[in-house]
């Protein structure tokens, strides 16, 4: 962690001065886009439809490939958002974090579907963005009474509680900023070399999102559709 971990702690709560539109709604506009689809980007349920045909009806292996496409997904718009100096950063930063937050949602709900949860459901979007958290800060907030319970739980709670869209969405926000603008600076900091920059972006955000992947694969335990 050392410098990385420090910047980021500090250009997290003040990365919305580097980005004034990045307040805590683009998260939930992140996820909805992730659900639906944008572009050229299929929506996270036919994705997965995609993928659980290409793996012969095997739910795990389908999860299995999901998330190896998107750790290639978050791994190359990695290098890409992470090629230039601090000169870029205003720019860059808003770029990496909405392409990783896009491609973690998507991933995560694409899992989720396949395990047969409603991602219509507020309280199944709510474990999503708790799954992109991670487990070593879903467990902090539980801890600190801020969280109620793991993902899992959440997403089958016996009734939607609409607190927690405000503060998973904080979360979420403040702990991707966080990752990448700490990133981000840190390394040109230290290397000022642009092209390695891009390959440790391409790296650390391919790595996170395989732990959220996996994180996911863990706690999303299978249900039975209604």
């Amino acid at each position: 962690m050392g410098i990385g971990k420090e910047i980021g702690q500090w250009l997290g709560p003040q990365a919305h001065k580097l980005a004034p539109d990045l307040t805590t709604s683009f998260i939930h506009e992140a996820l909805h886009r992730a659900i639906v689809g944008t572009g050229p980007l299929q929506g996270a349920a036919a994705a997965a439809d995609q993928k659980l045909a290409d793996a012969d009806g095997d739910a795990q292996r389908a999860i299995s490939q999901i998330i190896e496409q998107h750790v290639r997904y978050a791994g190359a718009q990695g290098f890409l958002t992470n090629m230039g100096g601090l000169v870029t950063l205003a720019v860059a930063v808003p770029a990496n974090l909405a392409g990783l937050s896009l491609i973690q949602c998507r991933m995560v709900a694409a899992i989720a579907h396949l395990r047969g949860y409603d991602l219509s459901d507020g309280r199944v979007r709510n474990a999503i963005l708790a799954c992109i958290l991670g487990e070593d800060d879903v467990k902090k907030l539980i801890r600190k009474k801020l969280l109620p319970a793991p993902p899992m739980a959440i997403a089958t709670a016996p009734t939607y509680d609409p607190y927690l869209d405000r503060l998973m969405a904080a979360e979420v926000t403040s702990e991707l900023l966080t990752r990448v603008a700490g990133k981000r600076a840190a390394y040109a900091l230290g290397r000022r070399i642009p092209v390695v920059g891009g390959l440790i972006g391409a790296g650390t955000d391919g790595v996170v999102t395989w732990q959220i992947g996996r994180y996911a694969d863990r706690e999303l335990l299978p249900r039975i559709r209604r």
